[in-house]
């Protein structure tokens, strides 16, 4: 796997995947306005990109009938350089119809423990936790 990052100006990059798709990225200082996502905001989209995809996924092969899946993810990073994440929290809502509560839990504790490469990656300085809600659709 392979990305390449230019340097645009200022604080302004732009990364592009080996598979040709391009994100503007920003390292934004106090005060300064937003084109695009910081580096540390990216690392918590691919994780709950990662996690995401695995929970539906999962539910899935489960037989579970998932009509909407997102995840809030709230990190917390280090007051001292390298900042790096130290607590990270994903709140999942998943929607569907009959969901079952325990394969739900199941789905999201193995997307944790065994299959998202980015959370497992960054629970090597943060503390993760989760949880989610159910949301029945008729």
């Amino acid at each position: 796997m392979t990305t390449r990052v230019k340097w645009v100006e200022d604080r302004v990059f732009i990364g592009t995947s080996g598979s040709g798709h391009g994100v503007v990225m920003e390292a934004k200082g106090p005060g300064q306005g937003s084109i695009g996502p910081s580096p540390m905001e990216m690392l918590l989209l691919g994780m709950g990109g990662c996690t995401t995809f695995d929970v539906v996924h999962i539910l899935g092969r489960m037989r579970e009938d998932v009509t909407d899946c997102e995840v809030a993810i709230d990190g917390v990073r280090a007051d001292e350089d390298p900042k790096v994440y130290t607590k990270i929290h994903a709140h999942f809502k998943v929607s569907g119809r009959n969901l079952k509560e325990k394969k739900v839990a199941q789905a999201i504790e193995m997307s944790a423990e065994k299959y998202c490469s980015a959370s497992i990656m960054l629970g090597a300085t943060a503390e993760i936790t989760h949880d989610f809600e159910l949301i029945d659709v008729e």
